[in-house]
């Protein structure tokens, strides 16, 4: 049993239209990286927040700010 990728790719050869699949193939993974790093980026977002949050109640402490 072929899984949908594997039935596209065969539609596309057997038409002869390799110039597409590979467009398809490059663009996929390209948005494939892309969301990897986005996520990442929001990934080091959150932790540099949470870092400057942390600093912040530190300097609180340490400074007698009763803030």
């Amino acid at each position: 049993m072929m899984n949908i990728a594997e039935k596209v790719a065969e539609t596309v050869i057997s038409r002869g239209d390799l110039a597409h699949l590979a467009l398809f193939v490059w663009a996929s993974g390209a948005s494939a990286l892309l969301a990897m790093t986005l996520r990442d980026l929001f990934a080091a977002n959150r932790r540099f927040d949470e870092f400057v949050r942390e600093l912040s109640l530190f300097n609180r402490r340490h400074t007698g700010d009763p803030s």
